[in-house]
């Protein structure tokens, strides 16, 4: 959060943010609205960036370990907000989904304020993550099986 008085930003982030961000982008937008929607008194917020759709280049590494390269371009929305209490909050997601990048950027702001978090991480981030996991799952799943077995027979031949 902001301290208005300095002007500036904490020197770290709360733990776990990083994973509650990445969360909150992978997850569907429809999961995203619902988690929301089910909140007791949601906080009010003002946009300090308005959602905005814009690109961004995706590397690789060639064997996962090898030289990078530019895989290409991918679409992105990013949000900022400022919620009631002073908390400000990012949503960064994958395609053009305005409202996710800002329901994003709102639980995000609200899950950095300690009295809030704890109950957040259960009502919202962890039925996310489980949705998230039975989806991974399920397309383990259909993708093995399809799964060939190839080996090699020796030939009789000397």
């Amino acid at each position: 959060m902001l301290d208005m008085a300095a002007g500036t930003f904490p020197a770290e982030a709360p733990p776990g943010r990083a994973d509650w961000i990445g969360v909150l982008a992978k997850a569907l937008p429809i999961e995203v609205e619902t988690a929301f929607a089910a909140i007791d008194a949601p906080p009010a917020y003002a946009f300090l960036r308005r959602p905005e759709i814009g690109m961004v280049m995706v590397r690789g590494r060639a064997g996962g370990t090898g030289e990078r390269f530019n895989l290409g371009e991918m679409t992105v929305t990013r949000c900022a907000v400022q919620v009631a209490d002073g908390g400000i909050g990012y949503g960064y997601v994958a395609g053009r989904d305005k409202r996710h990048a800002e329901l994003a950027a709102v639980l995000d702001a609200m899950l950095q304020d300690e009295a809030r978090r704890d109950a957040l991480l259960a009502s919202v981030i962890e039925p996310l993550r489980t949705a998230q996991s039975d989806r991974r799952r399920t397309a383990s799943a259909k993708a093995a099986a399809t799964r060939v077995d190839f080996f090699t027979m020796v030939r009789g031949e000397d």
